[in-house]
């Protein structure tokens, strides 16, 4: 299962219950949609942090990283050294 699997069903079961993974494109932007507020992402963060492993400066978050699927995988990558924040 890739890392947008993994956070699409984090969010499915945690945020939207009542949607399917297919029903949900990567590119759904969780907080203009009200999906996720700043509590949400509180949450989203330390999943983020136990599930994948990943250590988040916190001076460096931006409500950006966590709006679509896309964007919070990008993160996760950029996270693990594997890439660059945008």
């Amino acid at each position: 299962m890739s890392h947008a699997d993994v956070i699409k069903q984090f969010v499915l079961t945690q945020f939207l219950s009542d949607v399917s993974a297919d029903e949900l494109p990567d590119d759904y932007d969780f907080i203009a949609n009200g999906v996720i507020d700043s509590l949400g992402i509180l949450k989203l963060i330390a999943w983020l942090e136990e599930t994948f492993q990943v250590v988040l400066d916190y001076s460096e978050l931006d409500p950006s990283h966590f709006r679509t699927v896309e964007s919070i995988d990008a993160f996760v990558t950029a996270a693990r050294g594997q890439g660059a924040l945008s």
